[in-house]
């Protein structure tokens, strides 16, 4: 199977769909793995790493769109109908990372982004109570003889339970 690895486009989104050892897996069960340059940049993945592990770079989006049989990546659909649409006309293969299932109905895909999500959210809502940031100018560790930040998750899941292991830790 013919695969491609398009670039991240979205705003603030860094992640690529693969690394270089998930494109040596591909290609050592046979499969054709073509991939965008630059698309690991952002997560500190070059491309020199990509072509050692058998991919082949491809230019720009345009030319390995129109070479790839089957994209593999976090789509996020529902979020985004404008690329469902473009997805169905185009008759891409799509494989979306956060539907793929094991036999158990485990999303062992999803798994790691929850586990990022997680343990980015209590960053994320630090800065948020910072006073330069909107916020109440909180200080979500405290400091001595000033009260900690009181810290709520919704949910138990595997970013609830993230998130509230680096909460605590703060």
């Amino acid at each position: 199977m013919r695969i491609g690895i398009p670039k991240e486009i979205k705003t603030h989104e860094y992640r690529v769909a693969i690394t270089p050892v998930g494109v040596h897996e591909l290609v050592a069960h046979g499969h054709e793995v073509l991939i965008e340059t630059g698309a690991g940049l952002g997560s500190q993945l070059v491309d020199d790493q990509y072509r050692a592990a058998g991919a082949q770079e491809i230019a720009d989006a345009d030319e390995l769109w129109g070479q790839s049989q089957c994209v593999l990546t976090y789509l996020h659909l529902a979020a985004d109908r404008r690329l469902t649409d473009v997805l169905l006309e185009r008759g891409v293969t799509s494989i979306a990372y956060e539907t793929v299932q094991s036999d158990s109905g485990v999303l062992p895909l999803l798994y790691p982004m929850s586990e990022v999500a997680g343990c980015l959210a209590p960053q994320v809502g630090a800065y948020a109570l910072m006073k330069a940031q909107g916020g109440r100018g909180t200080l979500m560790g405290g400091v001595g003889g000033v009260a900690n930040a009181k810290v709520v998750v919704i949910g138990a899941g595997v970013a609830g339970q993230n998130a509230a292991n680096i909460a605590l830790g703060v």
